[in-house]
């Protein structure tokens, strides 16, 4: 017998009442435990040239400007204006051990008063966040087929208005500032904010600052056609990748004729789509050394020539042209990972006009982002690893929290869904800090947490 299910009217009286004993950000909880367990709290209080205050005793410590940044992008929050949303949260500002919330002028001077030495320390915190992450990790959540995969991209962020420092015409005609990227697995390890013209600029100074996070290491790096110039291929080469992929589309003309002398027992045998693999040899302007090139040929119906794809990689280490297509076609997914990070966290907007301002906003968005990947990776079962960032944060940490007295101390009571129980429970058992028995200090007011 079939049941129907149509849509009505509620069945609740609803009632509106202030909410100040509440907030719908219970989850951060855990994302304060986890940052805590990391040590990043303590690093962003030592990090140089952070704080600009002249007095340390007045104003906010530089940790907990980040840390309300942090917190406002891991609860779905936007810009400036939402930042300061967050700290008139005064349940969740109590969640996460913070005593008084920013305001927008606030956060913005704070940001404006960074220096390319403070920024620079922020990327330093965050590169030993992911490498003591991926120690944890389980390889198989962050490798394919057992190797390392590292990826550089960059992305344009459009802004409006003539007041944007740093901002370019791209080459849609579009005013913009540049967004250079180096991925590791899902975690982004490095990234430069600026008016850069090449679109892959600090590509050799990326693979000189990490070399040493792969070398000795299984890995894969994959770059797109942005790359594809002769002093980038070079340093692809040198930097010590074990096996590597460029898309190569902007200069085919000599590729193109080589691959149309080649002898037909050089090409293999036609797959399901009647595509052919083989490989050349060329050296492209500005190379000190010959590129190996797997090339695929195509011919269209109802037309008389042969159409070429060409993909650079690392010579010896491939037995078949058709492999390296194979395996470069999994750039694609990596290039997922801007969708999620500009758009679950909607950073498509720079919050400021001064480029130290927003390279300082982008690093600390960018620590959010690798925080949420971590908890992921960490922390959740096989069967979520394929959440989005936004699905971490609309299903894990949007949940309901009251407060309470109770006794001597204020007690923190958690709504989770029944399905999640058991991933927090047990996260707060091995990373939420616990109440000490006795009287608390007025500075402690420790909560405890009830789920």
């Amino acid at each position: 017998m079939s049941t129907y299910h149509g849509k009505g009217r509620t069945r609740y009286h609803i009632r509106v009442a202030e909410a100040e004993t509440a907030s719908a950000h219970g989850g951060q909880v855990l994302v304060d435990g986890f940052c805590r367990r990391f040590g990043l709290w303590e690093k962003l209080a030592r990090a140089p040239g952070l704080d600009p205050r002249k007095r340390e005793g007045a104003g906010f410590a530089p940790e907990a400007m980040a840390a309300q940044i942090l917190f406002t992008l891991t609860s779905g929050g936007t810009g400036l204006a939402d930042v300061e949303r967050t700290g008139r949260d005064g349940v969740l500002m109590g969640l996460v051990g913070l005593d008084h919330g920013a305001d927008e002028s606030t956060v913005g001077e704070w940001l404006r008063a960074q220096t390319p030495e403070s920024v620079a320390s922020v990327w330093r915190i965050i590169w030993e966040f992911v490498d003591a992450v991926w120690a944890e990790a389980q390889p198989a959540r962050v490798c394919h087929g057992g190797a390392e995969e590292w990826f550089f991209d960059d992305t344009q962020i459009e802004v409006y208005g003539k007041g944007f420092e740093g901002a370019r015409m791209n080459y849609n005609g579009d005013l913009a500032l540049s967004l250079q990227t180096l991925w590791r697995g899902p975690f982004v390890v490095d990234a430069i904010l600026d008016g850069s013209g090449d679109v892959s600029e600090h590509l050799p100074a990326f693979l000189g600052e990490h070399r040493q996070r792969w070398v000795g290491r299984r890995t894969h790096f994959y770059a797109d056609s942005g790359s594809s110039a002769g002093k980038y291929l070079d340093a692809i080469h040198t930097a010590g990748f074990t096996r590597w992929t460029v898309s190569y589309n902007k200069w085919t003309d000599i590729p193109e004729r080589l691959a149309r002398a080649l002898p037909e027992e050089q090409w293999s045998a036609a797959d399901a789509k009647g595509q052919q693999y083989a490989w050349v040899r060329h050296t492209p302007g500005e190379a000190q050394v010959a590129v190996t090139f797997a090339v695929v040929r195509r011919k269209p119906e109802g037309e008389m020539f042969w159409r070429y794809g060409f993909v650079a990689c690392e010579p010896g280490e491939w037995r078949e042209a058709r492999a390296v297509f194979e395996r470069h076609a999994l750039k694609g997914a990596k290039e997922l990972g801007f969708s999620e990070l500009l758009g679950d966290l909607d950073l498509h907007h720079p919050p400021c006009s001064k480029l130290i301002a927003n390279q300082a906003f982008y690093a600390l968005a960018i620590l959010a982002y690798n925080v949420l990947t971590a908890m992921k990776i960490l922390e959740l079962e096989d069967g979520q690893q394929a959440w989005r960032v936004r699905t971490v944060i609309r299903n894990l940490l949007t949940v309901p929290v009251t407060v309470g007295s109770h006794a001597r101390y204020t007690r923190a009571l958690v709504r989770v869904p029944a399905w999640l129980l058991r991933v927090w429970r047990l996260f707060l058992q091995r990373w939420v800090p616990k109440r000490k028995p006795g009287r608390p200090s007025k500075r402690e007011d420790a909560m405890v947490l009830r789920l």
